[in-house]
C-alpha cells in the first residue's frame, strides 16, 4: 500500500470547530491546486443533509480560507458526502462503507476527542473499512505516557504503524521545515553545531494573548501538554538530530527518536510553571486552578554532540509578543582588547511571525574605542499570501503515504516519558503579570547563561 495514493477521505468530526477554521479551507486549497479529486465523506452526529453540509463548507472557506474560488468550490462540493450518526452505532459505519463505494484505499481522519478513537477504530474494523486504509489522528495524543501507550495499542490493533499518521500541524509549517533545510544545506553551521562551540540553546514560544475563551480546554491541558510535549520537543529534535542518511520518513524519524532517547526525564528543579493574573476569572477555569499558562525548563541531550550543552524551553500566554524563536549561543571568545568584553556570538532562527536566520557578531564600535558593539547579519522572509498552509501540506503527504512530518509510535512515547514525571509532581505555580515575560522566578531558577534573549517583534 505504501506509495499508493488514498482514494477516499473519511472525515470524522466534520462539523467541528477545527473543521470550520482549518480543514475546509485546506481541502478547498488542495482542490484549487489540483491535489484532491477523491470522495470526501464527512461524518458527525449533527442532523444535517448534504446541502447543509456543503453550506457549512462554503461558510468556512469564505470566513477562514482567504476567499472562495468558485470553480474549486464547485468541484469540492461535488466531492462532498455526509453521514450523520453516532460513533458507537454500527449503522453509522455501514453508511460510511456504502458511501465509500469502490474505494479501496481510504484514509480516515479522526478530528475527534481521543476518548472516541477506540469506538471509531473498532467500528471501522467491523464494517470492513480498515483494510489497505490509513488513519490520521489529531492531537492531543494522550495526556500522559500511559494514555498515549493505550491509544497506540488501540490504533495498532487495526492499522500497521506505516498507515498511522499522528498529526502535529506545526511540522507542516514552512518555517519549521526551513529550519531543518538550513541546518543541513549550509556547511557553515555544521562547523560550530556541537558541544565544543555552543554554550546553550534556548527555544521561546510566546503568545501575547490569553486562552481566548478556551478556559475549559486549557484546564485539561496546560502549557506543557499543549505546546511543549509536542511542538517544542519537535523543534528541539530538529535542532539536535544528526544528518539522516536519506530523506525518507524512516531515516528522518529515526534520527529524531535518537535525540529524545538521549534526553533524561525533566526534573522538578529544572522547571518553573506560571499562571497569568486573571486566568482564574476565565469561563471554565477553576477559582483555585493550578494549571500553568507558562512553563520554562532546562533539558539536556546526552549524546556525543550535545553532552554538557543545556537546552532551555519556555512557552506561555499573555507574554509581550507573539513569536517563536530559537537562539543558539556560542562560547565566549578569549579577550584580546582590554576595553572589550566580547558578547557571545549567536545564531537565531525565527519561525514566526516571519522566517529569520541571523548571526549575531561583534564589530568595532562607532567611536573606535575598541569596546565593540553587537550587530546581526540577517536573512528574513515574510510569508506570502499564496503560501501553502500546514494542513494542506500534511493532508497531501498523508494521502500520498509520506509519514516524514508525522509522529511515530516510539517518538510519541519518548516525548511523554520526558515530561511525564513533572506532570505527576505537585510543583508550584507562580503568578505573573499579563504582558510580562513570565514569573520572576524564571530568571532565578531556569535561565540560560547570560539570561534569556527576548524576541523583538516590529509591526
Amino acid at each position: 500500500m505504501n506509495g499508493l495514493h488514498s482514494d477516499a477521505l473519511v472525515f470524522f468530526g466534520a462539523t467541528g470547530d477545527l473543521a470550520h477554521k482549518k480543514i475546509f479551507p485546506s481541502l478547498h486549497a488542495m482542490v484549487k491546486h489540483g491535489y484532491l479529486n477523491v470522495p470526501i465523506i464527512g461524518v458527525a452526529k449533527v442532523d444535517w443533509n448534504l446541502d447543509r453540509f456543503r453550506s457549512y463548507a462554503r461558510e468556512s472557506i469564505e470566513r477562514h480560507g482567504g476567499g472562495l474560488d468558485a470553480a474549486a468550490f464547485d468541484k469540492l462540493g461535488d466531492l462532498l458526502r455526509y453521514v450523520e450518526g453516532d460513533y458507537k452505532d454500527a449503522a453509522t459505519f455501514q453508511a460510511i462503507r456504502k458511501e465509500l463505494g469502490s474505494a479501496q484505499r481510504p484514509i480516515h481522519y479522526l478530528a475527534i476527542p481521543p476518548s472516541l478513537f477506540g469506538p471509531v477504530v473498532e467500528q471501522l474494523a467491523k464494517a470492513g473499512c480498515v483494510e489497505n486504509a490509513r488513519v490520521i489522528v489529531e492531537k492531543p495524543f494522550g495526556h500522559d505516557l500511559a494514555s498515549a501507550q493505550e491509544l497506540n495499542r488501540i490504533l495498532l490493533g487495526s492499522f500497521n504503524e506505516n498507515s498511522i499518521f499522528r498529526i502535529d500541524h506545526y511540522l507542516g509549517k514552512r518555517p519549521v521545515r526551513n529550519m531543518i533545510f538550513v541546518r543541513f544545506a549550509n556547511v557553515l553551521l555544521e562547523s560550530f553545531w556541537n558541544r565544543n562551540q555552543i554554550d546553550s540553546v534556548q527555544i521561546t514560544m510566546a503568545e501575547n494573548f490569553g486562552v481566548q475563551g478556551r478556559g475549559a480546554f486549557y484546564e485539561q491541558t496546560g502549557a506543557i501538554r499543549d505546546v511543549v510535549q509536542n511542538h517544542l520537543l519537535q523543534i528541539l529534535a530538529y535542532l539536535a538530530m544528526e544528518p539522516p542518511v536519506k530523506t525518507d520518513s524512516t531515516s528522518v524519524r529515526n534520527e529524531k527518536v535518537k535525540v529524545l532517547k538521549a534526553i533524561p526525564p525533566l526534573e522538578a528543579k529544572h522547571l518553573v510553571r506560571g499562571q497569568f493574573r486573571g486566568y482564574r476569572r476565565e469561563a471554565g477555569v477553576a477559582s483555585d486552578s493550578t494549571v500553568e499558562t507558562f512553563a520554562a525548563m532546562q533539558l539536556s541531550v546526552n549524546s556525543w554532540r550535545w553532552q554538557g550543552v543545556p537546552f532551555y524551553i519556555r512557552a506561555g500566554k499573555s507574554l509581550p509578543v507573539t513569536c517563536t524563536e530559537i537562539v543558539i549561543r556560542l562560547r565566549r571568545p578569549p579577550t584580546v582588547f582590554p576595553t572589550c568584553l566580547p558578547a557571545q556570538n549567536y545564531f537565531r532562527f525565527r519561525i514566526s511571525p516571519d522566517t529569520t536566520s541571523a548571526f549575531g557578531m561583534m564589530v568595532m564600535d562607532p567611536e573606535e574605542k575598541t569596546t565593540g558593539q553587537q550587530v546581526e547579519l540577517l536573512a528574513s522572509r515574510h510569508p506570502g499570501a499564496e503560501e501553502m498552509n500546514a494542513y494542506e501540506r500534511l493532508f497531501r503527504e498523508a494521502m500520498a503515504g509520506d509519514a516524514t512530518s508525522f509522529a511515530r509510535e516510539d517518538y510519541i512515547e519518548e516525548a511523554w516519558r520526558i515530561v511525564d514525571p513533572v506532570l505527576k509532581t505537585d510543583t508550584p505555580v507562580y503568578e505573573y503579570a499579563p504582558g510580562s515575560w513570565g514569573p520572576t522566578e524564571v530568571d532565578q531558577k531556569v535561565a540560560p547563561p547570560g539570561g534569556w534573549q527576548n524576541p523583538i517583534v516590529t509591526s
